[in-house]
């Protein structure tokens, strides 16, 4: 595995570990560090977001994967399984690293289904279904 690579899983991996410790004001205030040290390539700007429902808990993804609505995970048409991406609410500026493993929304208008515990850590509304967002690819 090359250097940049495991680089970039450890990242991950520390950012999944700090978005599940402590508050979320201090959640968020790691996201905001981290972020400037994080290198990524804008994809796609106000774009819509909304968020699988728990009745695909359990069930095979496009990529073979067993989906989770716990984890940091996302469906989109066309983006590579594995590919990270930074997704960022506009309306409050918090964002989640999500790794694409299905292939989805099949709804018009909508470029990206996060899972329920990705889209919670980024929204203010947890009653709202859908967010605006900015969408970047993790290098």
């Amino acid at each position: 595995m090359s250097r940049k690579l495991i680089l970039l899983f450890s990242f991950v991996a520390l950012s999944f570990f700090f978005q599940s410790c402590g508050s979320s004001k201090s959640t968020q205030s790691a996201k905001t560090s981290t972020s400037k040290n994080l290198k990524t390539k804008s994809y796609k700007k106000n774009v819509v977001a909304s968020y699988y429902h728990n009745k695909f808990n359990g069930r095979k993804t496009a990529s073979g994967e067993i989906f989770n609505n716990k984890k940091q995970t996302a469906a989109h048409k066309k983006l590579p399984f594995g590919t990270i991406l930074k997704v960022t609410n506009k309306a409050n500026g918090k964002w989640v690293l999500v790794k694409v493993n299905d292939r989805g929304p099949f709804v018009k208008g909508r470029e990206i289904d996060l899972s329920k515990k990705a889209f919670m850590d980024i929204t203010d509304n947890p009653s709202k279904g859908l967010l605006d967002v900015d969408i970047e690819i993790v290098q």
